[in-house]
């Protein structure tokens, strides 16, 4: 946990103390002006359109312990920059101005050092697809034998995983670290912050295929993680993906896990049982029955994942096994809800090829629904290629025995066109495909198109009835995540109104 005067703050990053107190303890690290509280140090960033430093006598107003600052270098700049502030005198006189040449690599040291003090073993999760759920999984399993810290919501960047270094707190006796990255070089920055003692690498998709180029790029970049890595640490990688399990790095630790004959950690027996994913995981001799609530093959490959880590760091299999059990999913992404006799898959937070695969997949299994609806938006970041990787999930979704697809974006727009391609008898007429096939042939989906959330959500309040099942997948910019709160809404209002 952050606990250093702004002195010790200045001297770890290469800064000044140019005006205030230096004196003034910190204890949290805040980047948001709207959020920053008594104690907290802010990190003005500058954006493409946004400078915060426009906002510093607004996080001083709201007592703000400290402020790292690039655009003013001296006391009498400090001084200048507060007048005509509406900050109070006390504000004015405590909180400590940090002089630095750039605040977002101010931070990035403060992270770097505040590692440097904690010798806590980390370890590191990052991949294309999963990264979140592979680490709560990790750190369930792990549960079963520490105290465990892990990244708290999404901050996995350049600027977050300083942030999440400095939230340690004292109790904590391992931590899991998700390390995400989306342009060249990014991940060598948070590796060499982070400095993980072993790594997770959950698979090698598409997702940020846009800047990176190729999918061989985007591994180059995943290995990355290793920067900062002990040379003992190992390397835990899903040796089901065809591009991680061609890795070999001389003097490397490389253990698989997987479905594969390939991986030491493999999953077998893999079935549905009341609903619940349930399969063996054998590691060596060892085979320790295993019962997940979140649903899906994939899930499985997380779940070794985190069994492969628990095991390395000498925790029970068994003990972190049942503790898997408990995990139940995590907001926006593959969590079941029931909301009004309505079965919901709210994976909503992001998508690529993969994970919007997985999900239909997750729908296909939802057992006792009267009808299967996927609500499907555009998948972003992916390049020039974006169509044809919309295409081949509606190839996918044709053969998913889905009764509806629900279609919002241009580029979801292209889903339907990969349902056409994949079935005989569909064509478009206005905002719907028709199904004009032959009496007696198999039928496609229903295929209804979206150009608004609003009208997504009404079609919703339309068309959803008790019994229905419905998966809500798109890139988090499209917004998918505020049509489950209009369904969560609509069921508290109608539960008021019944009162």
């Amino acid at each position: 946990m952050l606990r250093l005067t702004a002195e010790e703050t200045a001297r770890a990053v290469g800064g000044r103390v140019i005006f205030g107190d230096e004196k003034q303890v910190i204890a949290h690290i805040s980047l948001d002006s709207r959020t920053a509280a008594k104690g907290d140090l802010f990190v003005p960033i500058i954006g493409e359109r946004v400078d915060a430093h426009d906002f510093i006598g607004q996080v001083l107003k709201n007592g703000a312990a400290a402020v790292f600052t690039s655009r003013h270098q001296s006391r009498e700049e400090a001084e200048r920059a507060m007048a005509g502030q509406e900050t109070g005198m006390s504000a004015k006189a405590e909180a400590a101005w940090i002089a630095v040449e750039d605040t977002r690599r101010a931070l990035q040291a403060l992270g770097s050092f505040l590692r440097s003090q904690n010798p806590i073993p980390l370890v590191g999760v990052t991949g294309s697809v999963g990264k979140t759920t592979t680490r709560e999984m990790t750190a369930a399993a792990l549960s079963a034998g520490f105290s465990v810290y892990k990244t708290p919501g999404n901050s996995n960047s350049q600027v977050g995983v300083p942030i999440t270094l400095a939230e340690i707190p004292p109790e904590a006796q391992i931590g899991v670290i998700e390390l995400g990255m989306s342009e060249p070089g990014e991940m060598t920055r948070i590796a060499n912050i982070a400095r993980v003692d072993c790594a997770l690498i959950t698979n090698i998709g598409v997702a940020h295929i846009e800047q990176l180029g190729s999918q061989e790029n985007i591994l180059r970049e995943k290995l990355h993680i290793q920067d900062g890595m002990p040379a003992d640490g190992p390397l835990f990688l899903n040796g089901d993906d065809p591009l991680l399990r061609t890795v070999h790095i001389p003097g490397r630790q490389i253990i698989f896990y997987g479905m594969g004959e390939n991986c030491a950690y493999r999953g077998e027996e893999l079935r549905v049982e009341g609903g619940q994913t349930a399969f063996t995981a054998v590691c060596g001799e060892r085979r320790i029955p295993v019962r997940l609530q979140v649903m899906g093959s994939h899930m499985v490959q997380n779940a070794l994942a985190a069994l492969a880590a628990a095991d390395y760091y000498g925790v029970d299999l068994e003990a972190a096994a049942r503790e898997l059990g408990g995990f139940t999913g995590y907001k926006g992404r593959q969590q079941i809800l029931h909301i009004g006799g309505i079965t919901v898959i709210d994976d909503s937070y992001n998508a690529s090829p993969a994970s919007m695969k997985a999900g239909i997949e997750v729908l296909h299994s939802l057992e006792g629904c009267r009808r299967k609806i996927a609500v499907l938006a555009d998948m972003r970041e992916l390049g020039p290629e974006a169509p044809a990787y919309h295409r081949e999930v509606g190839a996918f979704a044709a053969g998913q025995n889905l009764d509806c697809l629900v279609l919002f974006g241009e580029l979801a727009r292209e889903i339907g066109t990969g349902v056409c391609g994949a079935l005989e008898g569909v064509r478009m007429e206005r905002n719907a495909w028709q199904d004009t096939s032959a009496e007696g042939s198999a039928h496609p989906p229903q295929i209804q198109l979206c150009k608004s959330l609003d009208e997504v959500k009404a079609w919703l309040d339309e068309n959803l009835k008790e019994g229905d099942g419905v998966l809500f997948k798109g890139s988090n910019s499209m917004g998918l995540s505020q049509a489950v709160k209009h369904l969560l809404d609509r069921q508290k209002q109608e539960k008021k109104e019944n009162e």
